[in-house]
């Protein structure tokens, strides 16, 4: 997780233009999109998104400086929230995750994989859920560990496992590789969202192991066509 502010991030970017240096989401290149996973597309998913059924106890924010504009919503199945997406590099390090990658990386996450060691940002497709608070309890609503969520981008579907756990009052994060899969840049001091990322979560579902990408998009797939079915 990350207490990430809109005043870091930018400090981050004038550094970068100061030494003449653009971030990969500035720079005007498209990044490589991924190819669709599943059967289900994206506009299909969102279709079903398109009005909230408010389950929290209040919204979210973004950002620590943004006013709390995200609710999360209620579906047959499955809950739901649009917001941005920041850039979690959290677990196992890796060449593209450690601390000098990114300034709030921590060596530990939420959810470990089956041998007991923390998730591999940098490869795994994992979203971080909200720590529960009075706002929202994610178990409560039958949100695990592990449950699969589809991350939808840009006309694009990414499965993905609930991995990690954030601030109580932040919304919109997910894994370096989720990122990427997405076209979204990854590094996770300048990149990431700031808009227009949906989030669907499967209500008492998880991935066995957590680890395996494969296993989600099974899954993910077979849910996400119940899911058009119930709603």
């Amino acid at each position: 997780m990350r207490m990430r502010t809109l005043t870091l991030a930018a400090a981050s970017g004038a550094a970068l233009l100061a030494a003449g240096v653009l971030p990969a989401n500035a720079s005007g290149a498209a990044s490589p999109a991924s190819a669709q996973e599943g059967r289900v597309s994206a506009a299909d998913l969102l279709a079903k998104v398109t009005s909230c059924q408010q389950i929290s106890n209040g919204k979210y924010k973004t950002d620590d400086e943004t006013s709390a504009t995200v609710p999360v919503c209620g579906k047959n199945g499955a809950v739901f929230w649009k917001a941005d997406m920041d850039i979690d590099c959290d677990g196992q390090r890796t060449s593209n995750c450690n601390e000098n990658t990114d300034p709030w990386y921590l060596d530990n996450t939420a959810f470990h994989q089956s041998n007991g060691k923390p998730l591999k940002a940098d490869s795994l497709p994992y979203v971080v859920v909200p720590s529960s608070s009075s706002i929202w309890n994610y178990s409560s609503a039958g949100i695990k560990g592990g449950g699969v969520v589809a991350v939808i981008y840009n006309n694009k579907v990414e499965y993905a496992v609930v991995g990690d756990t954030g601030p109580t009052k932040i919304i919109g994060e997910a894994s370096y590789a989720t990122a990427k899969a997405l076209g979204i840049d990854p590094d996770p001091a300048t990149g990431g969202a700031d808009s227009g990322v949906t989030y669907i979560l499967f209500k008492n579902s998880q991935v066995s192991p957590i680890e395996s990408h494969g296993a989600a998009v099974t899954l993910g797939d077979k849910l996400a066509q119940q899911f058009i079915v119930n709603n």
